[in-house]
């Protein structure tokens, strides 16, 4: 059997940088070289498994291992993308184990839920036991900015994507690998993120009372959202797991030289959404507070990131049988909600019981020195190996 701290010196090594956004080209970007890593290795281990391309050079991989007396399938979800290396500290590529921990871009987001998974898929062919469950294992592509993969392969199981010949149908349960630092995640927020512009009209900044400038229209409106901002959470119950609804302008951009005044402005919202709100209402809801406010038009993009939030109202069964699972191996541990989103919210919707675990502290992915706690990994190896073999 493959170690995972072995798969994942050989993982955090390869670059998989999610761009983004930006308009960037290289080898160190997309999934491409990781997915070719696995293909080979999934080769190697004489499995079923398909690549599914999403768009060209990224793709999803699906394996799968049957067994005769399965009464369920259960995903194990990992995403194959990082996020970028700006401002890193330490060589992003170059894996260093120092004082039980495993450093390098993924370590812990999570290149380290991955190589857990994999080694634990790996076992349950080694062992060949007649009774475990069906057991996919997705390995999805763009997880850290627009979540094409885990779409594309949750769309199948409504008839809007061609079918994936190893899970056509949705599977019964589903863990998706994220630091949860052995926790269990059963609620998270999630978020919808959009642009809003303001336009005027250009003139020469020697004779600005010629024009209209968009920029001081924004700067109204960012004034407005600050007010907004400050009411938002708590003007509805907060979840009582994951916390408030919240709201935060990440970017400005606006003007095209000092010289001119500006007849355009756009800046990026991103709010945060809580179990039981509808992740495209409210946008509808701040462009009618916006509305009142204002004697002039906001334009409201359409929203490129829109991912719901995961409730814990269906997976709580799901979370007991896991719970069971690793305080036979590390203890009872705690049942939480968080802030931040995963695949789980999706594979959710799609009717299929979800939570979240994995190795590694939240607190530790997207830093300038990430890193993972080696002797988490086994860990939770052993815990995704032993939940799935109960049939």
């Amino acid at each position: 059997m493959t170690d995972p701290l072995t798969l994942l010196k050989d993982l955090v090594a390869i670059p998989s940088i999610n761009p983004m956004g930006r308009d960037v080209s290289g080898p160190e970007f997309f999934e491409t070289r990781v997915t070719d890593y696995l293909i080979q290795y999934l080769k190697r281990l004489d499995v079923p498994f398909e690549q599914v391309e999403i768009v060209p050079g990224r793709s999803n991989i699906l394996a799968r291992l049957d067994s005769p007396r399965a009464k369920r399938t259960v995903l194990l979800d990992a995403h194959q993308d990082t996020v970028p290396v700006d401002g890193m500290t330490i060589a992003p590529f170059d894996p260093m184990v120092l004082s039980g921990r495993l450093y390098g871009r993924g370590a812990c987001d999570v290149k380290g839920g991955l190589s857990a998974m994999l080694s634990a898929f790996t076992r349950l062919k080694a062992e060949r036991l007649t009774e475990m469950s069906n057991v996919v294992l997705s390995l999805t592509c763009d997880e850290e900015s627009t979540s094409i993969g885990i779409n594309h392969l949750t769309d199948s199981w409504k008839g809007e994507s061609p079918a994936y010949r190893l899970c056509p149908q949705r599977p019964d349960v589903a863990i998706v690998a994220e630091p949860t630092s052995l926790d269990i995640v059963v609620a998270h927020r999630g978020a919808t993120r959009w642009k809003l512009r303001t336009t005027g009209r250009a003139c020469h900044s020697s004779r600005p009372g010629e024009g209209i400038n968009a920029i001081y229209r924004m700067a109204r409106v960012v004034q407005c959202l600050e007010k907004y901002a400050a009411w938002l959470p708590g003007s509805r119950p907060a979840h009582p797991l994951c916390g408030p609804a919240t709201l935060s302008v990440g970017r400005i951009e606006g003007g095209s030289s000092v010289n001119v005044v500006p007849d355009g402005c756009t800046i990026e919202v991103d709010r945060r959404i809580i179990p039981g709100e509808d992740r495209l209402a409210v946008i509808d809801e701040l462009a009618a507070y916006l509305r009142g406010q204002l004697d002039f038009e906001v334009f409201h993009d359409e929203p490129y990131c829109a991912s719901p939030p995961l409730g814990d109202d269906a997976n709580g069964p799901l979370a007991q049988e896991l719970m069971r699972t690793i305080t036979a191996h590390v203890g009872p541990r705690q049942i939480v909600g968080v802030p931040y989103g995963t695949h789980a919210s999706r594979i959710s919707r799609a009717g299929v019981p979800s939570v979240v675990f994995g190795p590694g502290d939240i607190a530790q992915a997207h830093t300038k020195d990430e890193w993972i706690e080696v002797s988490q990994l086994d860990q939770a190896a052993n815990i995704y190996f032993d939940f799935c073999r109960k049939s």
